[in-house]
C-alpha cells in the first residue's frame, strides 16, 4: 500500500493567541489544549500505517524545536526544510511538492497547518482514504469542514453540486464573511468551512502551478537546487526564496484551478484561531458551568461565559462578576478584551511592537538548541538569568566583548571552559568567566543541568556573542 506524506506546514506566528503565542514561540509549539504540543498533536495525528513520515516546513529558529518535539513523541521526520523567510503557503507548498517529486513524482502529499485540533484521528484518517481515489486520479482534494455555527473568522467553501465518488465539486472559495452573510451560508447548506488542508500527487501540484502560478517555479526550483545539508536539516536557498511572491496556496493555485474536489469532515474540528476558540474546545472536553472556563491557576467569582488562563505558576488570576470576557497572563503580559474582540487581538501585537516592547513578540523565556534561559532580573548594569542545559548539550565556544558571567550550579553538574582550563561545577559551587574570556558550558549528565548566571557590564544584549565553536551551526 503507498502510503500518505504528510506534509505539516509550521512557520506562522499565531498574533491572534498573544500573550502565550509570540513570533519567538508561536501557538503551534505551545500546550493549548492538554500536555502536548499543537505541533505534536498534529504530527501524532498523521502517523500511522496509512502514513509515512512526515516532511515538515518550518523556519531556522524553530528548527530545533521541531525536531525535540518530535522526538518527545517518538516520530523521526523524513526531512525538515527551513524557509529562508516566510512567503506564506504557496511557497512552501510547492517546495514540498518539488522535493518528493525528485523521490516520486506520483507521491501522494497531505498538507495539514501543525496548529489545528481534530480530536477524532480515526474519523479524519476515513476523510482522507474517502479522497485518495481522487488524488491518484489527478485532482486537488480539501477538506471542507460542516460549520456548526455562523462563524465570521473562517473561509468557507461553496460546493458545486452533491458528492461523487466520496466527494463534491467545488463551485468557488469564499472569504471570511461579515456576521449577515455567515448565517445566510449556513442556512444554505452547501457552504463548509475551509480547512486549509489539501491532498494532491506532487505531479499534480506542480502541474497547477505551471498552469495558474508559473511565476513560483524557477525561484522555488532553484531555492532546491542550491540548498545546502545542515544538521539533519536542509536549507532552502535564500536569494531565490527573497524573491517569491508573498503568497497563500489559495490565491495563487486553488481559486484558480478547476480540478478541486472537496471531502465534507463532519467531525470537530478546530484550528484555534482566538481566545474564544480555546474557550469553546474547553468546553468540549469538559462542559462548563455558566460558561466559566478557569485553569488551576485561576479563580471565578459570579462570572458568566469568562476565559481566565494564567500560564505562569506565580501569577494567580481572579474574576469578580465578569461576562462575556477574557483574561490570559503570563509572567509579563496580561490580556483583557471582551469575548466578542477575540479576532482583534492581533492589534494588541502592533501597538506593542510600536512603541518597542519586547512582549509583542518575545518572551522572558528564550528556547535554544541546548535548552532554554529565563531573565529573572535586569538592572542597567546587570542581568541575572536561570538556565537550563539539556543532558548532552553544550552552549557554543565563545566570549563577551561587554561583560563578564558568574555561574552558579544549582542542579547538576557543569563542565565549564575557561580559557585553557576545564572545571566540573557541582551544585552548589560556582566560577567566574571574566571579560573577553573564551568560554564554554556544557551538561556531561544524564539530567537536565540548572544554573543562575549573573552578568555585569556596559552593554547586555544577546548580540554580544562572538562564537569560535558551535554543534548547531549557528553564526
Amino acid at each position: 500500500m503507498t502510503r500518505v506524506i504528510p506534509v505539516l506546514l509550521s512557520g506562522g506566528s499565531g498574533t491572534r493567541l498573544w500573550p502565550v503565542s509570540r513570533k519567538s514561540f508561536p501557538k503551534q509549539f505551545a500546550p493549548l489544549m492538554g500536555d502536548r504540543s499543537l505541533f505534536q498533536a498534529s504530527a501524532e495525528r498523521l502517523s500511522g500505517p496509512r502514513y509515512a513520515e512526515p516532511l515538515v516546513l518550518t523556519n531556522a529558529d524553530f528548527r530545533f524545536i521541531v525536531t525535540e518535539q518530535l522526538a518527545e513523541v517518538g516520530i523521526a521526520p523524513a526531512a525538515i526544510l527551513i524557509e529562508p523567510a516566510g512567503r506564506n503557503t504557496a511557497p512552501a507548498i510547492l517546495a514540498a511538492a518539488l522535493h518528493q517529486a525528485e523521490i516520486d513524482p506520483d507521491s501522494l502529499l497531505l498538507v495539514a497547518p501543525s496548529d489545528h485540533v481534530v480530536p477524532d484521528t480515526e474519523a479524519f484518517g476515513r476523510a482522507v482514504d474517502q479522497g485518495l481515489p481522487l488524488a491518484r486520479q489527478g485532482r486537488i482534494v480539501t477538506f471542507g469542514i460542516e460549520p456548526t455555527r455562523p462563524e465570521t473568522g473562517y473561509g468557507y467553501l461553496e460546493l458545486d453540486g452533491e458528492p461523487r465518488d466520496g466527494a463534491a465539486p467545488l463551485r468557488r472559495f469564499v472569504e471570511k464573511p461579515d456576521a449577515d452573510t455567515a448565517h445566510a451560508m449556513l442556512a444554505a447548506g452547501r457552504f463548509l468551512w475551509n480547512a486549509g488542508i489539501f491532498l494532491f500527487t506532487a505531479r499534480t501540484m506542480i502541474e497547477a502551478f505551471r498552469a495558474h502560478a508559473p511565476e513560483f517555479l524557477e525561484p522555488v526550483r532553484a531555492a532546491l537546487a542550491e540548498a545546502r545539508q545542515d544538521l539533519g536539516f536542509l536549507r532552502l536557498a535564500p536569494e531565490p526564496w527573497d524573491s517569491l511572491p508573498d503568497l497563500s496556496i489559495d490565491y495563487a493555485v486553488m481559486e484558480k484551478a478547476d480540478n478541486l474536489s472537496v471531502v465534507r469532515f463532519a467531525e470537530h474540528w478546530s484550528d484555534l484561531g482566538g481566545w474564544d476558540a480555546v474557550w469553546r474546545e474547553a468546553q468540549v472536553d469538559a462542559p462548563a458551568w455558566r460558561g466559566v472556563i478557569a485553569d488551576e491557576r485561576s479563580t471565578a467569582i459570579d462570572c458568566d461565559n469568562v476565559l481566565l488562563r494564567s500560564d505562569d505558576e506565580d501569577m494567580q488570576v481572579v474574576g469578580i462578576g465578569l461576562k462575556d470576557m477574557m483574561v490570559v497572563a503570563t509572567g509579563d503580559a496580561v490580556l483583557v478584551a471582551g469575548m466578542d474582540r477575540a479576532q482583534d487581538v492581533r492589534q494588541a501585537v502592533t501597538a506593542l511592537k510600536s512603541k518597542g516592547a519586547r512582549q509583542a513578540e518575545r518572551f522572558l523565556r528564550d528556547h535554544r538548541p541546548w535548552g532554554w534561559f529565563e531573565t529573572l532580573v535586569m538592572g542597567e548594569r546587570f542581568q541575572v538569568k536561570r538556565i537550563v542545559v539539556h543532558p548532552g548539550a553544550s552552549l557554543s565556544l565563545q566570549s563577551h566583548v561587554h561583560r563578564s558571567e558568574h555561574w552558579i550550579v544549582v542542579s547538576g553538574t557543569a563542565k565549564v571552559t575557561v580559557d585553557d582550563k576545564v572545571s566540573l561545577v557541582t551544585e552548589n559551587q560556582s566560577i567566574y568567566v571574566p571579560l573577553g574570556a573564551v568560554h564554554r558550558m556544557e551538561n556531561p549528565g544524564k539530567v537536565p543541568m540548572v544554573l543562575i548566571e549573573v552578568q555585569t557590564g556596559v552593554y547586555l544584549g544577546e548580540d554580544d556573542i562572538i562564537r569560535y565553536e558551535d554543534a548547531y551551526a549557528r553564526t
